[in-house]
């Protein structure tokens, strides 16, 4: 089951022998090419299956260039996942409108614009459902993004024999990579110079997401300061998140946390934040062979074989608007 919720299902599935991940971050764009499960199964006696990993330093008005570096570099191909940063999509949380479902859609961009930047003519939106306050109404979380931005992201990954399959967020990249589990997880995760996410997953379900400011730099702290304030301050936001999710969500406590930050003290941080905590913390394993490349896991994410059907991932296929 996956995680790995598409923003829109305009671009059209190709089959493929590689799974491409491509992760926008706020200083560049990190890209994973690895094949697929039946690939390497099909290629153990005649061909090495290519895996590729490589980062291109860029801001965001240069986001497309850096995609045709990548393409030029590395003799891409296969089926796309985009990855967006907290700048390139907005989440609001709303009431589940009363319409049917192949209705929702449509209605949504209407129902949000004021709540986000994004005109409505020029909206990608999805949906996925939230968890239900004792007592309250449906309520669903909403992601949206410009249309117009998407279309030259798209345009630039979709060169030679490379197709857009999805476009997803860090959040759903991060919860792919964490096997189903029944009870509830919380993860902490980070990609490079980016704000510190933190999630709390149960069956297969985000019930719980936050950014929390002001950790992007966390790279750079030593052990004695990850030791003092750092750890204090996440452990507190962490404390806080689980008693919404167990008071205000009434679901059972948390049985692990598991942490995913490409730093090079992250068992210091690991060991620290265990001191803290009264359930066990440990590593978010990425997948063998690709557990080296912890900097690119959202990329990652993006990229695993997945099976996605719209009552597992709890999504439905959203709408687009060209005018």
């Amino acid at each position: 089951m996956s995680f790995l919720t598409k923003i829109s299902q305009i671009f059209a599935k190709n089959s493929s022998s590689q799974r491409l991940g491509i992760a926008f971050q706020q200083q560049g764009v990190s890209l994973c090419s690895i094949p697929t499960q039946e690939s390497v199964t099909k290629s153990k006696s005649n061909t090495v299956a290519k895996v590729v990993f490589q980062h291109e330093k860029a801001n965001s008005a240069r986001f497309s260039q850096a995609i045709e570096k990548l393409h030029s570099d590395c003799e891409l191909a296969g089926s796309a996942s985009l990855v967006l940063n907290e700048a390139q999509s907005q989440v609001v949380q709303i009431d589940k409108p009363s319409l049917p479902e192949d209705e929702i859609n449509s209605a949504l961009k209407w129902q949000i614009k004021d709540l986000v930047s994004i005109s409505p003519n020029n909206m990608v939106l999805d949906y996925y459902d939230a968890p239900v306050l004792s007592g309250g109404k449906e309520r669903i979380n909403v992601v949206c993004a410009p249309l117009d931005e998407l279309k030259r992201l798209v345009a630039a990954t979709e060169h030679g024999a490379v197709k857009v399959s999805a476009i997803t967020t860090q959040e759903f990249a991060f919860a792919n990579l964490l096997p189903t589990k029944g009870e509830a997880n919380l993860l902490v995760c980070q990609q490079p110079n980016e704000e510190i996410v933190l999630l709390i997953v149960k069956n297969s379900q985000i019930y719980f997401q936050r950014r929390l400011r002001g950790f992007s730099q966390i790279g750079n702290k030593t052990a004695e300061e990850l030791s003092f304030a750092t750890i204090d301050d996440i452990s507190l936001e962490i404390q806080r998140s689980t008693d919404y999710f167990e008071r205000q969500l009434k679901q059972a406590p948390i049985k692990e946390i598991k942490v995913l930050l490409p730093i090079e003290l992250e068992s210091v941080f690991i060991d620290k934040l265990s001191e803290n905590s009264a359930v066990p913390v440990s590593l978010l394993e990425i997948p063998s062979p690709y557990h080296q490349h912890r900097e690119f896991g959202a990329a990652i994410g993006a990229s695993l074989d997945t099976t996605v059907s719209k009552d597992e991932a709890g999504y439905s296929a959203g709408d687009h608007n060209d005018s």
